[in-house]
């Protein structure tokens, strides 16, 4: 099952608490619309309900060499970030040790100055349905994410054509024609069905 990476302009900010230096922002949104070229995507309510985020890494730009600048395992108070699904999609709360750590200082004090601003995250899809398959421009809604696997902040967070994007959106094109070509297999197949009986029965 292909990964997908989704890059939105989703506010990430920067705070002093009394856990040290801390980023929160929202790199999953419900009910954005989003053009990816040939499609159209939306992220509906309810997409994360079973969604597996046992063990999520905070990186920079889905760098995955990088040593994780925080990271949440089962979303336990101990985990260096904290991840809060709610009715608006998924927003995220990451402890960064920017004494020890020269990467989590940068990202803090590039967050801080608005350097960037925006977030993004790594998943694959369980399940979901398109509008108007047979369409130039269909639209794809993903009902269920089955696992989340990193979120990001990134420098480019509307989908520009960087190197890093572009992987991102060729994966997410791959995995979206695969669903799209089977959904309209078995609208093709019902189709199909249809007109036998219909020729059945006109023969009775």
């Amino acid at each position: 099952m292909n990964k997908e990476i989704r890059m939105f302009n989703f506010e990430v900010r920067a705070e002093d608490t009394d856990r040290g230096h801390t980023i929160t922002g929202r790199p999953i949104v419900f009910g954005q619309m989003t053009d990816l070229g040939w499609y159209d995507e939306v992220i509906e309510r309810g997409a994360l309900d079973e969604t597996d985020l046992k063990d999520v890494r905070l990186l920079v730009n889905h760098n995955v060499d990088m040593i994780p600048l925080a990271r949440s395992r089962n979303n336990t108070e101990n985990s260096t970030m904290q991840l809060m699904p709610d009715e608006n999609g998924l927003g995220i709360r990451a402890d960064l040790d920017t004494e020890n750590n020269a990467d989590a200082k940068s990202l803090f004090s590039a967050v801080s100055r608005g350097d960037i601003d925006g977030m993004s995250f790594m998943f694959t899809v369980e399940r979901d349905s398109w509008d108007d398959p047979d369409s130039e421009h269909p639209t794809r809604h993903i009902l269920s994410i089955r696992r989340v696997f990193e979120v990001s902040a990134v420098n480019f967070p509307a989908y520009s054509r960087t190197s890093i994007q572009a992987r991102g959106l060729s994966d997410a094109l791959d995995s979206a024609k695969e669903s799209l070509e089977s959904e309209r297999k078995r609208l093709h197949e019902i189709e199909r069905r249809k007109k036998k009986i219909k020729l059945m029965t006109e023969v009775l």
